[in-house]
């Protein structure tokens, strides 16, 4: 058995840090640090490919949610190449949670997110 040479923490750290990047400068930084370029990242809501589109669905929620942010939701279990994770999206104001998911990443050699895929738990109605 061969030692795991993924840290798969920072991979999710870098990929928490891209959403909640706020300004398009940091966003655009966020994305290229976390994601390979032609990365993809798919959940129920979007299926898109490369960081123009993938900070485009981040920009998105930001729209959707002003005032939230991305926190991780329990540990970080991987092996190989691949990593899964759960996540809230928590109102800053009052610390409420209206939705929550449950992501699984493959990583490239780099560490580098080559696919989300993507499963929202709890998600408003409203939404």
């Amino acid at each position: 058995m061969t030692g795991n040479i993924y840290d798969y923490d920072s991979a999710v750290a870098r990929y928490l840090e891209a959403w909640n990047a706020g300004e398009p400068e940091a966003l655009t930084k966020a994305v290229a640090a976390a994601w390979t370029a032609d990365g993809s990242y798919t959940d129920p809501l979007a299926d898109v490919r490369g960081h123009e589109q993938i900070a485009g669905v981040i920009a998105g929620a930001h729209q959707q949610f002003p005032g939230f942010s991305f926190r991780l939701h329990g540990a970080v279990d991987g092996h190989h190449d691949t990593a899964r994770f759960g996540w809230e999206l928590v109102n800053e104001a009052d610390g409420s949670a209206p939705v929550a998911g449950f992501d699984v990443i493959t990583l490239d050699g780099e560490g580098r997110i080559r696919q989300v895929l993507g499963f929202l738990d709890r998600v408003p109605a409203q939404a």
